[in-house]
This record gives structure tokens, sequence and C-alpha cells, in this order.
């Protein structure tokens, strides 16, 4: 028999069974539905943890980014298929799909715009020339914080100000991150986050959108509740006067999530753990270096990535530690990369922009995002490995330099 599978990141249920004391409650009750007491209580529990105004829990990450485009108004009574007119909404390249697919759901146009070295988030000067060229036209921007590092939000935030459009971010990979002592997800108009089976902590698969507007929060988060339970109109019969969908989060899911709330900090603790290991046991390695890590950054270091530049390769690690029975994988592939974004504009931080908004391939231009592609591997973060799980991943990747 061969070793012992070690995982990317693996769902880690808490030592003290508090999950399992939440959805007991509802099978005792018969609570095996959408909504419940679980829902109500782990909006409140997640919204007070973070200091955000209120949340509305929802059946994934994926869906709270919609509903947060159609809150904000993205591809409102647009029917016209006259795709230079439709909405825009500012996108970073690198990240998962999930980020960008819900702004095709609004019938809108994603812009992709450019990472920057020192965060590996959107870039503030790649911002910058995208609202300069695209002045009067776009609706939202759509932030995320990769890896659990957040974007310098500062910058990102006074341009989004100065050019009046509302910034969405997407935290679904950073809960739990400070940004300045505040957390991710609490800064824009909405905040997005996923409790996916690999996330820091997990309901199995659901998500969550916060708002923090002291004024106007309730207010909205009522309304993609609403949007999200099918757009039931509030009448004796089945009523509907807008388009609904079916993206609430169920009472057993919601009971899960309490339960995790609890160790979340714990959680946070270990993977910080693995990453000083790793940052430990490569010192003095050829060509590796660790993510960034910012003064104003305190990341959930949801996973511990790294980048090659020298004789061993992304490929050379993944297929290593792929031989021993070891989850890793390379950083997320940019959106202006991918055949289903091709025909998209996307913004570097090069100092001259592709020609008539020709696509990055058509360009000489080079960019940070592909760079970090190229050159970058997400190691084993899982917070169940113990001490002698990650030194075989450090003794297995330590051989490819001899």
């Amino acid at each position: 028999m061969g070793s012992a599978k070690i995982y990317l990141s693996s769902p880690h249920m808490s030592d003290e069974g508090y999950e399992k004391v939440y959805v007991r409650e509802a099978f005792d009750t018969n609570w095996i539905a959408p909504l419940g007491k679980n829902v109500n209580e782990f909006e409140k529990e997640f919204s007070a943890k973070l200091g955000a105004k209120c949340a509305a829990a929802l059946s994934s990450g994926t869906a709270a980014i919609h509903m947060a485009l159609k809150a904000v108004g993205v591809g409102q009574d647009q029917e016209r298929i006259d795709r230079h007119n439709r909405d825009i909404v500012f996108c970073p390249s690198m990240t998962f799909s999930a980020t960008a697919n819900p702004i095709i759901y609004q019938n809108a146009v994603p812009v992709f715009i450019d990472s920057d070295e020192e965060s590996w988030n959107m870039s503030p000067v790649a911002l910058e020339k995208a609202f300069q060229k695209y002045e009067g036209k776009v609706k939202a921007v759509l932030v995320a914080h990769l890896y659990g590092l957040s974007a310098d939000l500062d910058k990102i935030l006074a341009l989004c100000n100065h050019y009046h459009v509302p910034l969405i971010e997407d935290a679904a990979e950073s809960l739990g991150t400070l940004y300045k002592g505040k957390y991710t997800g609490t800064f824009g108009k909405y905040g997005i986050f996923s409790f996916n089976g690999n996330k820091i902590i997990t309901t199995s698969g659901g998500g969550m959108v916060v708002a923090n507007d002291p004024e106007t929060s309730e207010e909205r988060i009522a309304k993609i509740r609403f949007w999200a339970t099918q757009s039931r109109d509030t009448a004796r019969w089945y009523q509907h006067s807008e388009l609904g969908y079916n993206y609430r989060m169920s009472n057993v899911v919601a009971g899960i999530g309490r339960g995790q709330l609890k160790v979340l900090d714990q959680r946070i603790a270990e993977k910080k753990n693995i990453f000083a290991f790793y940052q430990r046991a490569f010192e003095g390695l050829d060509g590796i270096e660790m993510m960034p890590v910012n003064d104003w950054n305190q990341p959930n270091y949801w996973l511990s990535c790294i980048t090659l530049n020298g004789s061993v390769t992304p490929l050379d690690v993944l297929r290593a530690l792929d031989e021993e029975n070891i989850e890793s994988r390379p950083i997320w592939k940019p959106m202006h990369l991918q055949p289903y974004y091709s025909e998209c504009d996307f913004i570097s931080q090069c100092e001259s922009d592709p020609v008539d908004g020709e696509l990055f391939k058509n360009s000489v231009c080079n960019s940070v995002s592909e760079k970090i592609f190229k050159q970058g591997v997400c190691l084993p973060s899982d917070t169940n490995m113990n001490e002698d799980d990650l030194e075989r991943v450090v003794r297995i990747m330590k051989k490819l330099w001899r």
C-alpha cells in the first residue's frame, strides 16, 4: 500500500463536534429544508464576526456574486443584444472563473484587470488605466482577494469613489483576512464569501453576501433574500412579479456553518503555521519565493503558494508531489487566457496598452498575472496535516534541487 494521500485543503470539522449539535437540531425539529433557525442564526453570527451590518446565506459564493451584481444594477433593463452597449464590469484576470461568470449571467461584459506583484491581486495601476479607457461605462468593480491575500484596498477604493462606481469584494478565499485591521469583504458595497469544501471553513457548499451600509444594508439584503427565494411576492397564492432564483442555503448546511465559524480563528492560526513551516524549509533554495505578505495585510493563509524562477519548474513540483500521492495545483490561469473569454478586453500593467483594445495575445506586453500563473504553485495547505506530512512534502520537493 502506498503512502496516505495529502490533500491541498480538505474539509476539517471541529474536534469539539460543534457542527453535529446544530445539524442534529435540524434533524430533531424535522427542519430539513431551505431556511430555518440555523440559516437565520448563521447570518447573524457571521455578520457579528465580521462587524458587518447584515448578511444573506446562499447556496454558493457564485450565487452571492450574482446577487451582488444584480443588487448594484448590473444588467438592469438590458434586453438589447448589442454587446457594445452592455454594462461593463471590471474583474481581476487572475482568479477562478466563478468570479467572472456571474457578469455574463447579468448580460454584462467583463473587462479583465491585471494583477500587481505586491499583492497578487487587482493592480491599482491597471485599474486606473481601465477607468480612463471606459470612463462613464463602468457599472461595478469586482475585486478578489486570492489565496487569503488582501488586494490593495485603499487605492482601489479611492479609484472607485473618484469614478462613482460601486466595489464588490470577492472574499471567497479570504474569510478572516484583515486589511489594516478590518476584515476583507466589509469595505465594498457588498462582500462575498464561499463555504466550498476546500475553503478555510466549509458548509460542504454554500456562500454568503454581506452588506455594511448602516442606512441601506437591511433593505438591500432583504431584496437579495427575496430574489434568492424565487422572488415570491407576498400573496396568498404563488405570485411572481420579478425573475427569481433558487439560491437560498439549506438549514442543515447552515448548521455546519455555525459550528465551523466557532473554529475560524483556530483554522487561521493553523494555516499560518503551515505557511511559516514552508517559509523556514525553503530558505536558501535557489529561485523559490513565498507569496507576498504586506505590512497592511494579515492573511488567513488559505493556501500557501510559491513562485519558481530557476532550474526547478512548477511542473517539476506538481509531478513530483503527484507521484507521491500529494495534491498540489497551479496558480489560477488568468481569465484573459481562457478560451471562453478570449474576446474580452484585458488591461495590463504595461507602459503601453495593446493597440486599439486588441487582445493581450496580440500584444508584445507582458502581464503580471500571466507571469505568476507560469511560475506559481499552490502547495498542500490542509489543516488536517501533521508535521510529518509537512516534512514529507518538503523532503520530496527538496530532492528537485539536488
